[in-house]
């Protein structure tokens, strides 16, 4: 299943002013916003979003929520949003700024060198 575009394109715009990155991964399209992940635009169908282990169980109570399931296992501090909970302009908004406010609390990412390394031409 190929991801959410809409959700992305929506994503994208939330993000704008912010340090992101968009990468490829787990089947969908990440945004790490400062080095961490954020939200993702899920290609097994809604969008991650991070809110931490603290807020995960009150979070995982709300409509249109769900564990995030990797390896069979849930996922620490994600949940699942199904696009019924973000399908407006409002719903998609509410949890770009959760993810964003949990990120906010973690400590900077260190670059690694190797990964800022350019190869002479």
């Amino acid at each position: 299943m190929a991801y959410d575009t809409h959700a992305a394109d929506g994503i994208r715009v939330l993000l704008e002013g912010q340090r992101v990155v968009e990468k490829r991964m787990m089947g969908g399209l990440v945004f790490m916003v400062g080095g961490h992940m954020c939200i993702t635009a899920s290609g097994r169908g809604g969008i991650l979003v991070r809110v931490g282990p603290e807020a995960q169980a009150r979070v995982l109570k709300e409509p249109h929520v769900k564990p995030m399931i990797m390896a069979g296992r849930t996922a620490n501090g994600f949940v699942r949003v199904m696009p019924e909970g973000y399908r407006t302009a409002a719903g998609l908004k509410k949890w770009v700024k959760r993810g964003l406010d949990y990120v906010a609390t973690l400590p900077p990412k260190k670059t690694s060198p190797r990964k800022n390394h350019q190869r002479p031409d």
